[in-house]
């Protein structure tokens, strides 16, 4: 019997990993905390709309923290202050303690739709 296996194990996608391509990402992160409305429907496919708090800002998305368990894969509309909206995936959760979930989430527009959601400016990536 063999050690070595024939097929190639296919490479975890845990999130301990993801420190490793920190450098690759398409904008840098401002530790930054604000305010929004976040409405969508939750993973019961209930419909919300609710305060919420978005950390880690990019030009791309943030991470957003709230009381709804949200799947995956579905899109929310986020509100910010002066009343813009934006659409943004949610891409996974980072976290869940005592009822509140903090999730990664990426705009929907790719061209540049949602860059000047957060009213500042980012330092460039390069």
């Amino acid at each position: 019997m063999s050690l070595h296996s024939p097929h190639p194990q296919p490479k975890s996608h845990h999130p301990a990993a993801a420190g490793i391509v920190r450098n690759q990402r398409r904008s840098k992160r401002m530790g930054l905390s604000v305010s929004i409305g976040l409405s969508g429907e939750d993973r019961l496919k209930c419909s919300f709309t609710m305060p919420a708090r978005a950390t880690n800002l990019n030009q791309h998305g943030a991470a957003v923290q709230l009381t709804r368990d949200l799947a995956a894969g579905s899109v929310v509309q986020l509100r910010n202050k002066n009343g813009s909206q934006v659409s943004a995936r949610i891409v996974s959760q980072l976290k869940a303690s005592r009822g509140c979930s903090t999730y990664a989430i990426a705009f929907v527009e790719q061209d540049g739709g949602g860059t000047n959601f957060w009213g500042i400016s980012f330092p460039s990536n390069g």
